[in-house]
């Protein structure tokens, strides 16, 4: 399916019945990654799923900042009707569903996010490192907006008034001290740290951030 927001052409799919999710994979990425994990959430959520601009099936060809990522995230909550979906980001998706929490609060009921980070010096040095060199070597704009962005504050994130997951991998490309400094500038959250698992161990080809998800936001375990 194909939404047009008025900025860029947005392709998603929407499968399962339940409270509506919305899931954002990170850079380079398409809706595809979360494949293994749909099965299980589907049976809690009418899930959906979107290709950011700049990637998949959506527009091509277009700015990319993430706060514009953020800004096509509402535009979809407000041209489907959705009543306060929970907002689940990968990577890039939770540094922009992080700025749609804080940006447009009315607008979720929760997020969650896994591999988010604040600003680029929030990369481990090898991996800030390379997406230096590709901007400036191959003027890649995926690899640019790493390399320059984003800039969220305490302020920032003490805007969040949802209830929050934050989560990571024990051997994430982000460093631990900025998720828990996510965690804990917003004031509901729930910060989980995974054990052995990398950036995306737990998301690509598994079904471990479904278990994640459905643990943590429905229930008797729930931060909601």
């Amino acid at each position: 399916m194909f939404l047009e927001n008025g900025q860029v052409r947005l392709h998603y799919e929407v499968s399962g019945n339940g409270e509506p999710l919305i899931m954002l994979h990170g850079s380079g990425e398409d809706i595809s990654i979360f494949e293994t994990a749909l099965p299980l959430l589907e049976k809690h959520f009418t899930v959906y799923r979107i290709d950011s601009r700049c990637h998949g099936e959506s527009t091509r060809k277009a700015p990319l900042h993430y706060n514009l990522i953020a800004d096509d995230v509402s535009r979809f909550i407000i041209l489907l009707d959705l009543k306060k979906p929970i907002v689940y980001g990968f990577s890039d998706g939770g540094i922009a569903a992080l700025m749609l929490a804080y940006t447009h609060p009315d607008y979720v009921r929760a997020i969650a996010v896994s591999g988010a980070n604040t600003n680029p010096k929030a990369l481990k040095l090898l991996y800030r490192l390379g997406y230096s060199k590709l901007s400036v070597f191959t003027y890649d704009a995926k690899a640019r907006m790493i390399a320059t962005e984003p800039h969220i504050t305490k302020e920032d994130l003490e805007r969040i008034k949802v209830p929050a997951l934050v989560m990571a991998g024990e051997k994430d490309m982000i460093k631990e001290e900025d998720t828990r400094f996510i965690a804990s500038s917003i004031p509901s959250s729930r910060l989980i740290i995974l054990p052995g698992e990398s950036h995306s161990s737990y998301i690509i080809g598994s079904d471990k951030i479904a278990r994640l998800l459905i643990d943590n936001l429905t229930g008797e375990n729930s931060i909601i």
